[in-house]
């Protein structure tokens, strides 16, 4: 019997910083099913620090989007505030001279069971029963396998799928208040 290795793809990880200890612990568990690209992760990744929208797209993706063909959107309490998790969004479904990343929202441990609050561009891009909508949204994975198989279907809906991407909203101009602690971060 011939065994078929899997395909680890390359995987862009869209987070809010506060959450980087969740982050971090999602990228070691799962460090056998993908290969992260992960902006502002870690104290050697160059941050891109800029106000400048236009100069900001561009270096996301040319320094994450790039080679990564899924986005994994790491869902905690107050994700949904923060304008670079939204241009990564939209980088992310770029189309045109690009083809789309898969996108995928995952809950962090600490977000609970909540299912509201998610960041709008993504929350665009679903829909209940996930029957006419691009992306997918998931609770944490049990298993390494639950989580291959959502990044393959993310992978494979860049093709099947792209004519439900949702990426006409204007961009989040700055952080917005945090519906769950009140504060802008």
């Amino acid at each position: 019997m011939i065994s078929i290795a899997k395909v680890r793809r390359k995987v862009f990880i869209s987070h809010y910083k506060g959450d980087k200890d969740e982050v971090d612990a999602f990228i070691k568990d799962f460090s056998t099913v993908f290969i992260p690209k992960v902006l502002g992760a870690n104290d050697n990744d160059d941050f891109i620090d800029s106000t400048n929208t236009d100069y900001v797209m561009r270096r996301i993706r040319e320094k994450y989007l790039e080679d990564s063909t899924v986005t994994i959107v790491l869902i905690g309490s107050c994700t949904h505030s923060r304008r670079y998790v939204d241009w990564e969004i939209k980088s992310s479904l770029r189309q045109g001279q690009y083809t789309p990343n898969g996108l995928i929202g995952i809950r962090l441990p600490n977000y609970g069971i909540d299912t509201t609050n998610l960041p709008p561009r993504l929350e665009y891009n679903l829909e209940n029963g996930e029957a006419n909508c691009y992306a997918r949204y998931r609770a944490y994975p049990r298993s390494a396998g639950d989580l291959s198989a959502w990044i393959e279907d993310a992978y494979m809906a860049r093709t099947s799928r792209a004519h439900l991407i949702k990426n006409f909203q204007d961009m989040m101009k700055n952080n917005v208040k945090c519906k769950v602690c009140g504060v802008t971060h």
